[in-house]
C-alpha cells in the first residue's frame, strides 16, 4: 500500500521526500505525505463504494466556494487536469494541504462568538444552492434503514431484539413527527461538526472532514458542540449563536430537532459500525462494540432519548 500512496501523489506532479503516516480515519485511509514542493499534505482515499465521483465532486465544490471566501476550511488541491478528484489504482483520492491544528473544548465565550461567525458564514453559502447528488438527513436514511440493518444482519443479541426493535422504531417515527412540525430550512451543512472535526490555531478554527456533508437544518451543525447540563448548553448555544445571527438568520424552532437528530445519531452510529464491521481495523478500534453490554447500553440510552424527548426544548434569552 505505502508504494500505492506515494504514487499516486507523484502522478500529480509532486515528488515524495518518502514520509508516510497514517492518520486516525476510519470511514477513509488518510495519510500525511512529505513532497519536496508544496511540503506535507493530506491524501484522501475513499472508501470504495461509499460515494460516487457525482457526491465526491459536490463535497469538493463546496469546499472550495467556502474557502473562496475566505472560509477557513481545508479545501482538495486541484491535479493536472484541474480535478480535485482523482483516480489511480482502482481508488479516488484527493490531496489536500496539511493544516496543523489543535484540539478545543470550546470553553471560552470568545471561542464560541467566532465559531459561531464561522459557521453562519457557512450556512449563508450553504443556503445559495442545494446538493443534487449527495444523500439528505432524513428519517429514512438515518433512522428506518439502519433500524432494518441492525435487525435483519443479526447484530443483536437475541433477547434484546424484539426491546429494540420496538423501542427504535417508535422512536424514529416519533423523531419523523416532531420533523413534520418544524418549518425548517434545509441547506448545505457540514453535516458532522462535532469538536473533533475542529482544528484551531492562532487565528481561529479550521473546519476538517466534509466527507458526511449534506443537506439539512442548520441546528444539525450546532447541538454536536454543546454540552453539559442544560443550563450549561443553553448558555453555550446562545453565546454560539450570538456569532451565528451575525451571518445567518437561525430559526428558533429547530431547537426542537436537537434531541430527535440526537437520537437518529446514536441509531445511525450502530448501524455504521455495524456496516463496517468485516474492515479488520474497525474490531481493533471499537473493542466495546457488539457485546452484550454495548447492546445493554443502547437500549438504556435510547430510553433517555424518550425522556429527554419529552422535555421543553432548549431556549436561548
Amino acid at each position: 500500500m505505502p508504494e500505492v500512496i506515494l504514487s499516486a501523489v507523484e502522478r500529480l506532479g509532486m515528488r515524495c521526500t518518502g514520509g508516510l503516516l497514517a492518520l486516525n480515519s476510519y470511514e477513509n485511509r488518510v495519510y500525511r505525505v512529505d513532497t519536496e514542493v508544496p511540503g506535507r499534505l493530506a491524501v484522501k482515499f475513499y472508501r470504495p463504494g461509499r460515494w460516487t465521483d457525482a457526491q465526491i465532486s459536490e463535497e469538493h465544490a463546496f469546499l472550495l466556494e467556502l474557502a473562496e471566501q475566505e472560509i477557513p476550511v481545508v479545501a482538495p488541491a486541484p491535479g493536472p487536469t484541474g480535478s480535485t478528484l482523482c483516480h489511480h489504482a482502482g481508488f479516488s483520492y484527493a490531496v489536500f494541504p496539511w493544516q496543523p491544528g489543535r484540539a478545543s473544548e470550546l470553553g471560552t465565550m470568545e471561542e464560541r462568538h467566532m465559531l459561531g461567525r464561522f459557521l453562519g458564514r457557512i450556512h449563508r453559502a450553504g443556503a445559495t444552492r442545494g446538493f443534487r447528488a449527495r444523500p439528505p438527513l432524513d428519517v429514512g436514511t438515518y433512522g428506518r434503514e439502519p433500524v432494518r440493518f441492525l435487525l435483519e444482519h443479526g447484530f443483536l443479541p437475541n433477547y434484546l431484539e424484539q426491546v429494540y426493535h420496538t423501542l427504535a422504531s417508535e422512536l424514529v417515527e416519533r423523531v419523523a413527527a416532531v420533523i413534520d412540525t418544524v418549518s425548517a430550512r434545509v441547506l448545505r451543512l457540514h453535516g458532522d461538526c462535532h469538536l473533533g472535526n475542529l482544528l484551531w490555531t492562532d487565528t481561529g478554527p479550521h473546519f476538517v472532514d466534509f466527507d458526511d456533508c449534506c443537506m439539512g437544518p442548520a441546528v444539525q451543525d450546532l447541538w454536536m458542540l454543546l454540552s453539559g447540563d442544560r443550563d450549561a448548553m443553553q448558555r453555550q448555544l446562545a453565546e454560539v449563536l450570538e456569532g451565528y445571527t451575525a451571518f445567518m438568520d437561525f430559526n428558533i424552532a429547530e431547537l426542537a430537532l436537537i434531541e430527535p437528530l440526537r437520537t437518529l445519531r446514536l441509531i445511525h452510529y450502530s448501524a455504521w459500525l455495524a456496516r463496517r464491521w468485516d474492515d479488520p481495523a474497525f474490531p481493533r478500534s471499537f473493542p466495546w462494540f457488539n457485546t452484550t453490554r454495548y447492546w445493554e447500553d443502547q437500549v438504556l440510552s435510547l430510553r433517555e432519548q424518550q425522556a429527554l424527548m419529552d422535555e421543553p426544548p432548549l431556549s436561548v434569552a
